[in-house]
């Protein structure tokens, strides 16, 4: 499996270390190096973000590495990187996959990455496995078996769960959303639609019949979609 990781560290050395260690191993793909908080999180922000794991500095101007944990959804493995162990419990409390003092040692460095890549193997075990999942719709938690959900449409900060039950509102992102549904059955086909596979009725120029709504193909997602569709 391969890892694509984000450096996120306001002092120069330690980020020339930690992209040489990224670079030695072969599992990682750097896809970001920034120097403070803000520009990461203006990265991680963004629906088209395709980064697995942060190796996040802590003390850093105007957004440190616990605030900028506290913006983000759980869906990255995060490592922390830094001079002061006073953070180590605050850090647990966000489940951090480790917490490592400068300066660091790569064979602690790659301790870290592959306890990353394990969990996300695994998560990536557990979802394609899953027949249902619980999702908070107002107050309550709501079970949706998987192969019920039609298609999932974002609106502004939440996104729409459309199912043969009916529609379910949840304050999440699509990104979130992507990486916690089975992509044997889901594709990503718009940057505001995930559509189940199994429930294409037909595709004809860049729109997709499901459940007797349209829904557009985003021309970025036209080609994995297609590649995961059984074309005679």
């Amino acid at each position: 499996m391969n890892v694509k990781c984000m450096i996120v560290d306001d002092e120069p050395i330690s980020r020339k270390i930690l992209n040489r260690y990224v670079e030695k191993t072969e599992f990682l793909t750097l896809s970001h190096e920034v120097t403070n908080g803000v520009e990461a999180a203006n990265i991680l922000l963004k629906e088209d973000a395709d980064i697995d794991l942060i190796f996040l500095d802590i003390e850093m101007p105007e957004m440190s590495g616990i605030e900028l944990m506290q913006s983000l959804d759980n869906s990255y493995q995060i490592v922390l990187t830094t001079s002061a162990e006073r953070y180590a419990v605050e850090a647990f409390e966000h489940r951090v996959v480790d917490y490592l003092i400068k300066p660091i040692e790569y064979s602690r460095f790659l301790k870290a990455a592959i306890k990353a890549k394990e969990n996300l193997e695994s998560l990536k075990q557990n979802i394609e496995s899953q027949t249902d999942i619980f999702i908070k719709s107002e107050s309550r938690l709501v079970r949706l078996k998987v192969d019920e959900i039609n298609f999932v449409e974002a609106l502004a900060d939440y996104v729409i769960f459309n199912t043969v039950k009916g529609k379910f509102i949840v304050h999440y992102t699509m990104k979130g959303i992507e990486k916690r549904l089975p992509s044997s059955l889901f594709a990503r086909v718009h940057r505001s639609y995930i559509v189940n596979k199994t429930k294409i009725e037909n595709v004809e120029d860049m729109a997709i019949a499901i459940a007797e709504k349209s829904v557009p193909i985003g021309a970025s997602y036209k080609e994995n979609l297609y590649k995961g569709l059984n074309i005679l």
